[in-house]
């Protein structure tokens, strides 16, 4: 790496720190130091909007006010106080993670990057964000709003979703960061990029790092960080069924931990097949998950999701059991769930809409065919 110059060392640290004590906001995870807090914040900021993040944040402590309190806990508990989220995987490692910390560690959270990396769910940014915050350590954490800031002031030419320009960016944010004071500076560079260094729009004018910006000099700053080609979003199309039985409740499957959304309950169902209808999908799905044979009503909700890396349509319909007995496959759980106690269930995202236009619907008249 070249040498910085000292122009551009002043800037991204001195100037960009008087900026921050000038325009910090204060958000409920900077009130002190604890790391639980922050290590709980830090993995709810990940692919989450500040201000998305900040009830969910509140709501996560008061129910989970130690790390003992969420170790001790049952995942289903920790999946429901996470539900809207998203990226449920965040939540089951923090309960495992918990639970290790209480094992292993005596109930602290590691103050040591090796220890800390180990945990379930710890990558470098996490670690960096904890051991930095928390604990006064020189590590710069690197996340979407730092990357961004960096590749505009250097007006970067390489793709930011290469590995190696990341890793070029984390060396370079190490390099920078004032000694002593990296979890101020770590807030302020991802500060400056949600306030100000903005994805669109970004207010050049009131940045404290305007004078060193590459990006603004050539009045070029949306163009950065530049993107590679962006692959096609794959779409499916995915059918469940609202199974009833003669007392009324409602049948859950719940989605194995390894899985995506592992540990949170759906209605029974998949993926559609090529060439397959609708219904003829849904009956091979509850065969091959449950094994029973269903008589299908009509269709009762269409629900259109996104998720991550995919696009989905969800389509429900009202079914009754034909023939056998609902077990699931190779020990998956499965609850017939009154209506009115489906609640308190933590379900995902599609399944709660679909849900809803499910328990609107009429019940209208089953039929075969």
């Amino acid at each position: 790496m070249s040498p910085i110059p000292d122009t551009l060392r002043r800037a991204v640290t001195e100037d960009l720190l008087a900026w921050f004590a000038r325009h910090r906001r204060p958000l409920p995870w900077r009130s002190d130091r604890d790391p639980y807090r922050i290590w709980i914040s830090e993995t709810l900021l990940q692919q989450t909007r500040t201000q998305q993040a900040w009830p969910y944040f509140e709501r996560f402590l008061s129910r989970f006010p130690t790390l003992e309190s969420l170790a001790r806990a049952e995942l289903d508990d920790v999946l429901k106080a996470w539900e809207g989220l998203g990226y449920y995987a965040r939540a089951r490692h923090l309960h495992r993670a918990a639970r290790e910390i209480l094992l292993r560690h005596g109930g602290r959270i590691p103050d040591r990057w090796e220890a800390l990396r180990a945990l379930p769910g710890v990558g470098d940014y996490t670690a960096a964000a904890v051991l930095s915050i928390a604990y006064g350590q020189d590590y710069a954490a690197v996340d979407g709003n730092v990357m961004r800031v960096l590749s505009r002031v250097l007006a970067l030419p390489d793709p930011i979703d290469r590995a190696s320009t990341r890793r070029t960016l984390r060396a370079l944010a190490q390099e920078l960061l004032p000694r002593g004071q990296a979890g101020e500076w770590n807030q302020a560079l991802m500060e400056l990029g949600a306030l100000v260094c903005r994805p669109r729009k970004p207010h050049c004018a009131s940045c404290p790092l305007q004078a060193v910006c590459r990006a603004r000099a050539t009045g070029r700053s949306e163009a950065y960080p530049i993107k590679g080609a962006r692959r096609p979003v794959p779409h499916y199309t995915v059918v469940v069924g609202l199974i009833e039985d003669a007392q009324g409740r409602w049948l859950l499957a719940r989605r194995p931990e390894g899985k995506m959304l592992g540990g949170l309950w759906e209605l029974p169902g998949g993926k559609v097949r090529s060439g397959e209808e609708l219904a003829e999908a849904l009956r091979r799905e509850l065969r091959e998950e449950l094994g029973i044979e269903v008589r299908l009503g009509p269709p009762v909700g269409v629900v259109e999701h996104t998720y991550s890396h995919f696009r989905i349509t969800l389509h429900g319909f009202r079914c009754h059991i034909q023939q056998g007995t609902p077990e699931g496959r190779e020990g998956q759980d499965i609850r017939w769930v009154a209506p009115e106690e489906i609640g308190h269930y933590a379900l995902a995202r599609a399944t709660q809409k679909l849900l809803a236009q499910l328990a609107q619907a009429p019940q209208g008249e089953l039929f075969s065919g």
